[in-house]
């Protein structure tokens, strides 16, 4: 089953994956602070959306081709968005790895900030190809979940 595109801007689509079942956020560039934000709770709108009617649902993120993400937006994200995201029902969040090293360095201080926070816990695995990160990601699904 093809994914099946949710949203597209210039830097950035969601899609959704049903047979993983999980919504891909999938950056095509670099997003200034504005737009970065709004892409992010943008998704999450949509992720609420679709857990309504499916269960367990996952989060992936293709950063093949994410830039760089500021300090200010990686606090953004430990203190306010990944709250938000855990209240929702995040669990699991895979990632596509990044090309770039500053994709890579943003990827990994995210996993880092969410790996060390208390009020939360979303477990995070890295993998080279999409097919990876979806197949890791369908079979942590699968597992009960633990609160």
């Amino acid at each position: 089953m093809p994914d099946r595109t949710l949203i597209t801007e210039t830097y950035g689509s969601v899609l959704l994956a049903p047979e993983v079942p999980c919504l891909i956020v999938q950056w095509h560039t670099f997003a200034n602070r504005q737009q970065f934000r709004s892409f992010m709770d943008r998704s999450l709108e949509l992720y609420i959306q679709e857990s309504r009617h499916t269960r367990p649902l996952g989060l992936l993120g293709d950063t093949r081709l994410v830039g760089a993400v500021t300090p200010d937006d990686q606090h953004w994200l430990r203190t306010d968005w990944n709250p938000r995201a855990y209240a929702a029902g995040i669990r699991h969040m895979s990632f596509v790895a990044p090309e770039s090293i500053f994709g890579q360095i943003s990827v990994q201080s995210y996993t880092n900030n969410t790996e060390a926070a208390n009020a939360y816990a979303i477990n995070i695995a890295h993998y080279n190809t999409l097919s990876e990160a979806k197949q890791w990601l369908h079979q942590a699904l699968q597992e009960p979940a633990v609160d």
